[in-house]
């Protein structure tokens, strides 16, 4: 059933929602079709950064910490009359020791914040994100090469909302390739726009090779949404620590998709479950979702 999130102790999460009327009218009716396609272009999207970059965009801050239940006491700031813009609190920083790092060299972590599926990969199927279905490939921008050493493995969704913490983090120790930017048309990741849209397939998106020192080679990849102004991953081609920032989103919905290998990670079984029956799986960043598969002798 679409929409239902559960929290790792197997409690069922709501969703936050501030924007759903809205969303309506853009995806269901005539008029709000017209309108999406001026929202969705990069012009727009670029002055709309501009304003949430702005101190009039200020004002909208109370009403989203009211609006999705964000509590304010786990971040370095917390007066929301501090924030200089929207942008300057949707980036906000969180206390370090509100999430702790599972630092041992066989535990995956998530990369940040999110409602959390996972899916396999293999030559004769698609795998099925959020309503559609997709192939690695067109994650990858095309790339069969890249996207064929992925087969058997796993494709980890991780769905970024108005509450979550925005910053995404490295999920091991390793060294990385060049970011690779896809452009494309922006639009929203709430899930009613998949009635009339195939999501990833128009969103801008970027992604990097990782070579881990315990999970082999991963994918990393960005995807942006309607009105975000922009991802900000901090690096280029360099070497990395776990837990380290990676980068952050600016304004809006907005996604990250890992792709392992095949034979790599035991997924944690209530995530497994959860994805099996299309609930998402409320996760923090730095956070055990698997661990390093152990060689049985047949693979040795």
């Amino acid at each position: 059933m679409e929409g239902r999130i559960k929290n790792r102790d197997g409690s069922f999460l709501p969703g936050c929602a501030p924007c759903g009327k809205s969303l309506r009218f853009l995806y269901e009716t005539a008029a709000g079709r017209v309108c999406l396609k001026l929202l969705t272009r990069r012009s727009v999207s670029k002055l709309v950064g501009a304003y949430m970059n702005s101190r009039i965009s200020k004002l909208n801050i109370k009403r989203s910490i009211q609006s999705c239940g964000i509590d304010l006491s786990e971040y370095e700031i917390t007066d929301y009359r501090k924030f200089s813009c929207y942008n300057d609190f949707f980036t906000r920083q969180i206390k370090k020791e509100k999430r702790p790092l599972a630092a041992a060299p066989d535990v995956f972590i998530s990369p940040c914040d999110s409602k959390l599926s996972v899916y396999g990969i293999n030559e004769d199927s698609c795998f099925f994100i959020k309503g559609s279905v997709y192939t690695v490939a067109d994650l990858l921008g095309g790339n069969k090469a890249l996207a064929d050493q992925f087969m058997g493995g796993y494709c980890l969704i991780f769905r970024l909302t108005v509450d979550n913490y925005h910053r995404y983090c490295y999920i091991d120790n390793g060294t990385k390739e060049e970011n690779i930017f896809i452009p494309g048309v922006l639009h929203t990741v709430n899930p009613i726009s998949l009635k009339k849209y195939n999501i990833y397939k128009q969103n801008c998106r970027e992604y990097t090779v990782l070579h881990t020192e315990n999970f082999g080679d991963v994918v990393q990849v960005e995807i942006g949404a309607m009105m975000v102004g922009r991802i900000k991953n901090h690096h280029g081609a360099c070497s990395f620590r776990k837990g380290e920032e990676k980068g952050m989103f600016e304004f809006g919905g907005s996604t990250i998709v890992l792709l392992v290998k095949k034979d790599i990670l035991t997924i944690d079984g209530d995530i497994l479950a959860n994805s099996a029956e299309n609930i998402e799986t409320a996760v923090k960043m730095g956070e055990r979702i698997a661990v390093k598969r152990q060689k049985t002798d047949n693979q040795y």
